[in-house]
């Protein structure tokens, strides 16, 4: 570093420590100051702690041994599902499950439906092509076969209010953006998998098959080397409404040999339905009918009750992959099972806001969306997450939500975290990143056995793109040396 460059970071170095409170008395526990080598990143890469909220505690302790602009609500991105999941945990028990309701409203006779078949979804966030198809076989078995009706799909358990899924980040077709909804099939999730065919054509199949997707293939092989954004292949949605129609172009190297590419189209019904029909059809059924939304109505006759993973697995699945739609889903099941159907978002929002004052938390520096972290506007402060957390340590359900996290260097979105380092394995954590966030909300196991809850909360331009992780895998690796 030249001459210039170390008053640049000296002259940092003094911003850091003036931009937070001023250093405890002689004696006290609390520093209020980065511990020195996670100064060293903050400096190398110029992250004010103007910027940054921080809080290292030991679990059963009441004071933090670091504490840096507490009570500052900041984004926090997908760390903040870890409010979203402790609540609905502690709220229902991990044994909660969500049914998935099936009924008829005509005869059944020698296998054929009469009528039409529906099915009412109660928000199941894990309601994949697996758990369809076993619920379809299970359908069959009460001897449907042939249905000479629609399906008819109620999804009024939610009341959703229309939301444009490209509005984050203009990627509408994006899993991660998939708008919720009562009876959501897949995630409304389709991969699609392009590979050489033997003369030479690019061949393109979806997983799950969608028969009412219509898949336009202009995509042509070419010799050469594998390479460019999407493999060379580019996508359009003709119609972004219904989304029933997708255009693929571009040129796609024979040396790349597959490529899977994962996107969001059709609408939760239409999506149902194709899955539906391909799996139907598969089981050795038929039916006349398309698809419509309706609801049940009081003569229609009940013919099956399909049941969801437990809430204990779902949230493993929610915060160690941090699924954005299954954590929304979660919210509006709080919503509707604590403030009455249809379940929405304010309705999940004024449950959490209860579920904090219920127990001794402040809920002043929370500001909720759509309890998932996809969004510019959710806030939380340093200090609410980790009471939070030394709250859930406490609690009879504290094994299940700590395994729900991340571990380090390990799993999920951790995986690729201080791998093959000795902390690997030492700390439990939910990730948050969007752009120009970075945050982390977790628990550390340091070599001493103390256990310590590690929140970090970063927002400043461009810390999504590694510097943010930086500084808080070194807050990870101080803390373990605890």
């Amino acid at each position: 570093m030249n001459q210039s460059g170390f008053l640049a970071a000296v002259r940092l170095l003094a911003l850091i420590c003036l931009a937070v409170s001023p250093p405890s008395a002689p004696g006290a526990e609390t520093s209020t100051i980065l511990p020195a080598d996670v100064q060293r990143v903050a400096v190398r890469y110029q992250l004010p702690a103007a910027d940054m909220g921080v809080i290292v505690q030991e679990v059963g302790s009441t004071a933090p041994l670091v504490s840096i602009n507490p009570l500052v609500a900041r984004n926090p991105a997908s760390a903040i599902k870890v409010l979203t999941t402790l609540a609905v945990l502690e709220e229902f028990g991990p044994a909660y499950v969500w049914p998935t309701e099936v009924y008829v409203n005509g005869p059944v006779e020698n296998g054929t439906l009469n009528g039409d078949l529906i099915i009412k979804g109660y928000g199941d966030p894990y309601f994949v092509t697996e758990e369809f198809w076993k619920m379809l076989q299970a359908l069959q078995l009460q001897g449907i076969k042939d249905i000479q009706g629609d399906l008819v799909i109620d999804n009024s358990h939610f009341q959703i209010l229309p939301e444009d899924p490209g509005a984050f980040d203009n990627r509408p077709f994006h899993p991660y953006n998939v708008v919720p909804d009562a009876f959501l099939v897949n995630f409304k999730a389709a991969t699609f998998h392009f590979y050489s065919g033997s003369n030479g054509a690019v061949v393109i199949k979806s997983e799950p098959e969608l028969p009412n997707l219509q898949i336009d293939n202009r995509v042509k092989g070419i010799d050469g080397r594998c390479g460019g954004y999407q493999r060379g292949i580019a996508m359009v949605v003709t119609d972004p409404a219904s989304a029933d129609r997708v255009v693929f172009d571009g040129q796609f190297a024979k040396s790349c040999g597959g490529y899977t590419m994962i996107r969001s189209l059709l609408t939760p019904p239409t999506f149902a339905f194709g899955v539906f029909a391909s799996l139907w059809r598969q089981l050795g059924g038929s039916i006349a009918g398309g698809v419509r939304l309706g609801q049940v109505a009081s003569g229609n006759r009940q013919v099956l009750t399909w049941h969801s993973r437990p809430l204990g697995e779902i949230i493993r699945l929610v915060n160690k992959n941090s699924n954005n739609v299954m954590s929304r889903l979660l919210l509006l099941t709080l919503g509707a099972e604590l403030e009455g159907t249809p379940g929405t978002v304010a309705g999940g929002v004024n449950a959490i806001n209860r579920f904090l004052l219920e127990r001794g938390m402040d809920p002043n520096s929370l500001h909720l969306e759509n309890g998932a972290g996809l969004s510019r506007d959710e806030r939380i402060s340093a200090r609410l997450l980790a009471d939070l957390l030394l709250h859930a340590y406490s609690t009879p359900y504290m094994p299940e939500f700590v395994s729900s996290l991340a571990i380090i260097g390990m799993d999920g979105t951790a995986k690729n975290r201080l791998r093959l380092r000795r902390e690997a394995g030492h700390a439990h954590i939910k990730t948050g990143t969007i752009d120009n966030v970075s945050a982390i909300a977790g628990y550390v196991d340091a070599k001493s056995n103390r256990k310590l809850v590690v929140v970090g909360l970063l927002n400043h331009p461009n810390v999504h793109l590694g510097a943010g992780s930086q500084l808080w895998n070194t807050l990870i690796q101080w803390a373990y040396q605890q």
